[in-house]
């Protein structure tokens, strides 16, 4: 809990104490007692006791758990966050992952004696080999971010392999944070170029910026404001002629698995986001995944190792790539979180995973035809598999899109993304995923209506939302800035 707002009468775990009660019990102790400081340095014991808790067990089970039901996650509510994807994660993935042979198992145990788990790894390879057109893919980055510099990086090496000193990697207006950060962190300069009246990106622009210089065009398709980019094939020739390659950033993949690929549109490297796209866990830290693939001309570059097959169908971690650029993450990426994909993979097929992308569109393009009277719509056509609104209507009355944000906290929605795209003003970002029912997209449709209606006939009422939830509105401002992080903050 960070920042100002008002306190829970819950006690904290703290004032729960009592001198005296006892949660635990330890057997006694079986090894000869000596002196502490022959064992530790001085300066490193105590010379006090901690101040800890004195709480009974069934006290500390009924604070935490107390605490865990103000958690808000996709189990127990629609999650429409733009541009991230929260859709329901399977719990035979869940089970998956804590088989014993998968969950018990040592990266660095000897390659015959995991072979089990190394051919996961290469058949999820090869999957997402196929669901993006790519000729080779490796599993190490740890999140899409990671992916995107990993691909920047390879695209580097590349360049300089063929002694072109190339500088600058060109980000649409329309990109996700990520992308000017990650060409910053790989040594390039971000350059933006804007999108055009339709939402795509300004060919025009496109054509003035792209020259020797240029490194790389970061893409999502479809784009963030969820619309597809129409003119693909042009922009990758401007982009190729210009000696440059095109990076696909995958968050967006949830609209187009199996109806067409990155690697047919003319991209060279691409990242998946696993916690979006595969439905592995998401939020929180990570762990996360975010395999990039690559085509045929970079694999050289590839991060090692790489999963293999012996001729005779034995499985090894493969290091003879002598241009790569080295490893990027301890160990071979996180295995959990790809063993989850792999289900995820193998529990839909090629069909389903079609299917997925089109319930998604479907989905996102209903909520938008129903939600258009009552929001200003800055790009009034069909979407993919999620749509921006402005509101800008609502800001006449005096009612920002944050306050709209918070007013739905008291329906029992997440609020989706606001604020981003950045080249919409008073923007929200919606993707309900595939995963929600017509019942669910219809409550979310029927709260938003109702909040655009408050904020004509009764601004205030939204304005000092919420009104349900545990703490009550933020400093926004002084949370970010002077974040409360003891426990005294919050019950």
């Amino acid at each position: 809990m960070s920042g100002s707002g008002e306190k829970h009468d819950k006690a904290t775990i703290f004032e729960l104490s009592r001198p005296g009660r006892i949660g635990y019990s330890l057997p006694p102790c079986d090894v000869p007692e000596a002196d502490p400081a022959s064992l530790i340095p001085a300066s490193l014991l105590r010379k006090q006791p901690a101040e800890l808790p004195e709480v009974y067990e069934v006290d500390v089970i009924r604070h935490y758990t107390e605490l865990s039901r103000r958690n808000f996650g996709i189990d127990n509510g629609f999650y429409p966050l733009g541009s991230c994807t929260m859709k329901y994660n399977p719990k035979i993935n869940e089970d998956a992952a804590r088989m014993t042979g998968f969950a018990k198992i040592h990266p660095y145990q000897p390659e015959e004696s995991i072979q089990g788990a190394l051919e996961v790894l290469y058949r999820l390879q090869k999957d997402l080999q196929e669901i993006t057109g790519m000729d080779q893919v490796t599993l190490q980055p740890a999140a899409g971010a990671h992916g995107e510099w990993t691909g920047l990086m390879m695209i580097r090496a590349y360049h300089e392999s063929r002694g072109e000193k190339r500088t600058k990697v060109i980000v649409p207006d329309s990109a996700h944070g990520t992308n000017p950060a990650s060409a910053a962190v790989a040594g390039f300069e971000a350059v933006t170029i804007p999108s055009d009246s339709r939402g795509l990106v300004d060919l025009d622009a496109l054509r003035k910026e792209a020259g020797p210089d240029t490194a790389a065009l970061m893409l999502t398709n479809p784009n963030t404001l969820g619309l597809f980019e129409e003119h693909i094939a042009e922009i990758a020739d401007i982009v190729h002629q210009a000696g440059g390659l095109l990076y696909y950033d995958g968050a967006n993949a949830n609209a187009i698995m199996g109806i067409t690929r990155p690697g047919d549109m003319g991209f060279d490297v691409v990242h998946l986001n696993l916690h979006k796209t595969m439905s592995t866990p998401h939020g929180g830290g990570g762990p996360g995944a975010g395999p990039v693939g690559v085509k045929e001309k970079l694999i050289p570059y590839l991060p090692t190792p790489i999963v293999a097959r012996r001729e005779d169908g034995g499985y090894f971690l493969d290091y003879n790539f002598p241009h790569s650029i080295g490893r990027v993450k301890s160990f071979y990426g996180n295995f959990g979180i790809l063993l989850r994909a792999y289900v995820y993979i193998l529990s839909y097929g090629g069909e389903g995973l079609r299917q997925v992308s089109e319930n998604a569109v479907l989905n996102a393009n209903y909520m938008l035809k129903k939600l258009a009277p009552y929001f200003d719509v800055p790009y009034d056509r069909k979407c993919k598999h999620e749509f921006v609104l402005s509101g800008n209507r609502q800001k006449k009355h005096g009612v920002r899109t944050l306050d709209m944000a918070k007013r739905l906290l008291d329906f029992g929605y997440h609020p989706p993304t606001i604020y981003f795209p950045l080249n919409v003003e008073e923007c929200i970002m919606i993707e309900p995923t595939e995963t929600e029912s017509k019942e669910t997209l219809d409550g979310f449709i029927e709260a938003m209506i109702q909040i655009a209606q408050e904020a004509e006939h009764d601004p205030e009422r939204v304005k000092n939302a919420p009104y349900t939830t545990v703490v009550q509105r933020l400093d926004e401002a002084l949370a970010s800035r002077k974040p409360v992080l003891n426990c005294s903050c919050a019950p």
